[in-house]
């Protein structure tokens, strides 16, 4: 047993701090990024910012929606080989460059993706999803996708330490996603003990990254757009969103309605609503690490979007970061103290 006795910090926990800026409206700030991969040859431009590849959040009908503004969708893994071939069917090939298809490490996982490819070869991206990759096992799969797929973007987590991101990228991966128990549905925390606070994790995991080429996603916490800021400041290449992309048209899950007013189920993907209705129900080896809620009707994600769009400018110009890539460059945290951070955040 030891204890790090070094203070780690989540989103919560400090502001970004203005500067200087000769940016004179929040028109100015071009959110576009331009990424090379560290294994793949592909080359992409967009807002890097992702849908959750939950079945409530990561569906078709939001990578229709997101692609548009040139955001990424990772589709969940849950839709079948004909879904994906319809879905396929009925775009252009540039929707490609804005859709992850996701999948486990089983091996009916491994022989459902190679399908799915073979029959659509104009996928960029996979995205290699597990609650824990610290497993070698884990890091095998990398390994065995990445010779499998040599011209995919590869995206492994989820994980968060600097170590284990070298190693993810080392077996193979482009992108490791970075995040565990940080988003509103996960109880992993809770059940486990097991975590990180995101802000820190960021930090740390992007140096690790950075260092050797590749790039890492900040997968869950963020509530606001201001969080979402939080993130690219911390260094993030990527932001990947569940809640905050929950309870729209485009999103998965059931729709209620409780004193005449409408809202749509969220659930985290180790739920006992996602086991149940997934896999039969909650293996007897294991415990459910998420919970379900309802998120009110939020109309078409498009609002939701221009908000968070909007709220990154309007960091940008606060910094004077003209570009998104140059924001965690002007980014200066400062810690919120205990009295000030109950303030600001209520």
């Amino acid at each position: 047993m030891r204890i790090e006795y070094d203070i780690k910090l989540g989103f919560k926990d400090v502001m970004i701090r203005p500067k200087r800026s000769t940016l004179k409206s929040r028109s100015e700030v071009n959110l576009d990024r331009e990424f090379k991969f560290m294994h793949s040859p592909i080359t992409w431009e967009g807002i890097p910012i992702m849908a959750a590849n939950m079945d409530t959040v990561g569906t078709f009908e939001m990578a229709y929606a997101l692609s548009n503004k040139k955001l990424i969708t990772a589709i969940h893994k849950h839709y079948t080989i004909n879904d994906w071939n319809l879905f396929f069917e009925n775009t252009q090939d540039a929707m490609s460059d804005y859709v992850a298809i996701s999948t486990g490490i089983s091996k009916h996982d491994s022989d459902k993706l190679a399908t799915i490819i073979s029959r659509n070869p104009q996928l960029k991206f996979i995205c290699i999803d597990v609650a824990n990759g610290y497993s070698e096992h884990f890091a095998n799969f990398v390994k065995k996708m990445r010779g499998l797929y040599p011209d995919k973007v590869i995206i492994a987590g989820n994980v968060v330490t600097g170590e284990m991101v070298e190693e993810l990228l080392l077996s193979g991966a482009d992108i490791v996603k970075v995040g565990i128990g940080p988003g509103s549905v996960c109880t992993t925390r809770i059940k486990t003990g097991v975590g990180y606070p995101q802000l820190s994790a960021i930090i740390e995991c992007a140096d690790a990254a950075h260092g050797l080429g590749g790039q890492i996603i900040s997968d869950g916490g963020c509530t606001t757009p201001g969080d979402v800021a939080k993130a690219f400041g911390a260094g993030a290449d990527f932001v990947m969103l569940g809640g905050m992309f929950a309870g729209h048209d485009e999103s998965g899950g059931e729709i209620i309605e409780k004193n005449g007013k409408p809202f749509r189920k969220f659930y985290g993907m180790s739920s006992s609503t996602a086991m149940e209705k997934h896999v039969g129900g909650v293996a007897e080896y294991r415990a459910s690490e998420g919970k379900t809620v309802e998120i009110p009707y939020r109309g078409k994600v498009d609002n939701t979007l221009q908000d968070i769009l909007g709220g990154l400018r309007s960091t940008c110009t606060y910094v004077g970061a003209r570009r998104l890539k140059e924001l965690t460059k002007r980014t200066t945290f400062i810690r919120v103290a205990e009295q000030e951070n109950q303030i600001y955040t209520e």
